[in-house]
């Protein structure tokens, strides 16, 4: 029985506004009983919600009645339960966290490839293929080939990208770049950032990794192993069948099945990831904190103050 819908989705735009937004559009979501985060910020919106599906669909349509999101895309996966607890709608400097001035995908984002196109770019010998995203989420997959710049927070791309000896200039011409993420919004960002710097060819992957693993047969794919997602799947496959991996509640990492064997592993508290960096102190109110979250749960209520939701899509 598949009763909760969830629709991520983004869209690099100017909202001068956005601190105004806020207000009435917790209050749609409220009263159709949707549920999630809401990121805006000058550069636009990032979201992943979920709900009834009449829900959902209603706070969709609530935000496409502003000209500026009139064509806003969405994505949408079914569940058997809700994989949030609370709606948050919080006003961001950036979207998405470079940390880097000027850059404007609205402006300078490189160019689109669809799924069906992607596997001829990146077998292509003279293109540079990046993997722009987080450390934790290349370890449970990535394109065969593509490069890991081996960074605990997208904010660490710009820094990789001024080192990486494979994006410096060869006999006066700089590579040509294909960049890819779980959904689309960083690529759009990271290619853009190479656009200001002089990259002339500069592709991403339309749709990002969930549209790829949606439209491409496993036959034909050049994906390998599973795509970490910020919901309570925690990773997906192929055709977006749910993976087997659980995260940690501690350090919002994937665990595969060795890791949840493990004696460090406890329920909301640490992994063999992160046991080491916190405290016993640290351990204590998280065994507290997951202590009140299991009981909330177990009366249907919503998540208590102090427990972490899952983050939005990075999408």
């Amino acid at each position: 029985m598949t009763d909760f819908l969830t629709a991520a989705f983004y869209k690099f735009v100017e909202l001068p506004d956005f601190a105004e937004l806020k207000a009435p559009l917790l209050a749609c979501c409220e009263a159709n009983d949707v549920k999630g985060i809401i990121l805006l910020a000058t550069e636009g919106i990032n979201s992943t919600i979920a709900g009834p599906a009449a829900g959902v669909h209603a706070v969709l349509a609530y935000l496409r009645r502003d000209p500026r999101l009139a064509d806003l895309p969405h994505k949408e996966a079914w569940s058997t339960k809700s994989p949030f607890y609370r709606m948050k709608v919080r006003l961001k400097r950036e979207i998405v966290t470079m940390g880097v001035p000027g850059i404007s995908p609205t402006r300078m984002a490189g160019t689109y490839v669809k799924p069906e196109d992607w596997n001829a770019l990146i077998s292509d010998p003279e293109v540079v293929v990046v993997d722009t995203r987080n450390d934790y989420e290349v370890g449970i997959g990535t394109f065969a080939g593509a490069l890991d710049p081996d960074i605990k927070s997208f904010a660490k791309l710009p820094e990789w990208v001024a080192q990486a000896p494979a994006l410096h200039p060869a006999n006066g011409k700089k590579p040509k770049v294909a960049m890819f993420c779980t959904g689309g919004i960083r690529c759009e960002k990271s290619t853009a950032l190479l656009r200001a710097q002089g990259f002339d060819e500069v592709y991403h992957l339309e749709g990002g990794i969930l549209k790829y693993l949606e439209t491409v047969p496993e036959a034909q794919s050049l994906w390998q192993g599973q795509c970490f997602v910020f919901d309570e799947r925690v990773s997906v496959g192929h055709g977006l069948v749910p993976g087997q991996h659980g995260l940690c509640r501690a350090c919002r990492q994937p665990l595969d099945d060795t890791d949840l064997a493990s004696p460090l592993f406890e329920a909301g508290v640490s992994c063999p990831k992160c046991h080491a960096n916190t405290r016993e102190t640290q351990k204590n109110s998280a065994r507290e904190r997951q202590r009140q979250w299991e009981l909330a749960k177990a009366r249907g209520d919503q998540a208590p103050i102090g427990v972490r939701l899952p983050r939005p899509a990075a999408p």
